[in-house]
């Protein structure tokens, strides 16, 4: 077991249920967690579709709830989870929230902004940069999007 990934996987856990309730609306089915001293301060899914809002993913909710939450729209000391490596939009407001930590599942090669295709978060042009761990309940959280992707392709061909 990778010591690393092992304190990560109670919180993505909790990222993996709501990613799970995106799934039950026919969201695609990624969730986000933001964590601060322990304790969640945003926790949401996907709701593009449902809002009709290119903006409305997973982590874009969750980081407004955190700084609601928190008080402040610097997110310091904070650790995001997420089921799906964040895409570019979602790394421009991780990096905007000073999010330091961001824990992620599966890796999204056609469009991750965190490693697969771009890497914004640690990006040393920038002001600010983060840790990051992927791989934390990989297979689980991308099974389910695996199996949310395949049940549309095969509602598709109906």
């Amino acid at each position: 077991m990778n010591l690393e990934i092992f304190p990560h996987s109670h919180f993505m856990q909790r990222a993996f249920q709501q990613a799970q309730l995106a799934a039950q609306i026919d969201e695609v089915p990624v969730g986000a967690v933001v964590v601060h001293d322990q304790q969640i301060v945003g926790a949401a899914h996907n709701l593009s579709r449902q809002l009709r809002d290119p903006t409305a993913h997973a982590e874009m909710i969750a980081i407004t709830q955190a700084a609601e939450s928190l008080g402040d729209w610097r997110l310091e000391g904070c650790t995001i989870y997420v089921t799906l490596e964040p895409c570019i939009m979602c790394s421009g407001a991780i990096l905007q929230g000073r999010i330091p930590q961001v824990v992620y599942a599966a890796s999204e090669p056609k469009g991750g902004g965190v490693a697969s295709m771009y890497q914004l978060l640690n990006d040393q042009r920038l002001n600010h940069q983060c840790e990051i761990i992927g791989g934390v309940l990989d297979v689980q959280c991308g099974q389910l999007l695996t199996d949310f992707f395949n049940r549309k392709r095969a509602m598709g061909k109906k």
